[in-house]
């Protein structure tokens, strides 16, 4: 019980140090979205694949604007970014009213880093890999049958696609954070996750079965 209370006043302090940086994103987005739709034709824009920086030079690219400033070429490459959570069909759809069954956040906030378990054909939706480890892990916190489980599903960071949530390749600790502060960033394959580990500082790559206890409790700057 100790450990979860502890877990749980270190996520709430961990929210409002990135309540902030997530606001910035969601102003930097709409901003983008309105310069694109006077300055962009959003047809010849890229796709959503890659950090915001790589997005920025293939935007540069594809002449698809005109000349920009660098403020609002990030602006556009936030939008393109986040504009395609609506538009891609394999994504993990979540309900307007899905709260994260540990941290209580509103899910749909953050769509780009939502992950999913089924339990007893019940979708519980978390809002990082992170808390849904968190789910998963710690039996005496959050009691459930977890031969229960018949699906868990996260986010490819590139892509957005659902996938299979062992099947993916997990960067740890890099420097993006997500709405909860450090995460766990699921790829789809070992080469993107790999790719991103060295660009963004990961401190390891792991697979769903590396994942442990006290690694995500680490996450949280718990050390056990």
């Amino acid at each position: 019980m100790k450990k979860i209370i502890f877990i749980a006043i270190w996520s709430f302090v961990s929210l409002l140090a990135d309540q902030s940086s997530t606001i910035k994103v969601m102003k930097l987005a709409q901003k983008g979205e309105r310069i694109a739709k006077v300055m962009c034709e959003q047809n010849k824009l890229p796709k959503a694949i890659g950090t915001i920086e790589s997005l920025i030079e293939k935007i540069k690219n594809s002449e698809a604007c005109a000349p920009l400033s660098k403020t609002k070429l990030e602006a556009v490459a936030y939008f393109v970014s986040n504009g395609s959570i609506n538009s891609h069909s394999k994504h993990i759809a979540v309900p307007h009213d899905a709260k994260c069954p540990v941290c209580g956040m509103f899910v749909s906030k953050y769509p780009k880093w939502a992950a999913m378990m089924l339990i007893d054909d019940k979708k519980h939706y978390f809002d990082g890999v992170k808390d849904m480890m968190k789910y998963y892990i710690f039996d005496g916190d959050f009691t459930y049958d977890r031969r229960a489980i018949s699906m868990m599903t996260v986010s490819d960071y590139y892509t957005l696609e659902a996938i299979d949530a062992k099947k993916a390749f997990y960067v740890l600790d890099s420097d993006i954070f997500g709405p909860m502060g450090h995460e766990l960033i699921p790829f789809k394959t070992m080469k993107s996750a790999s790719e991103f580990k060295n660009e963004h500082h990961g401190k390891a790559m792991v697979t769903f079965d590396e994942i442990t206890d006290s690694m995500v409790m680490a996450l949280d700057g718990i050390e056990q």
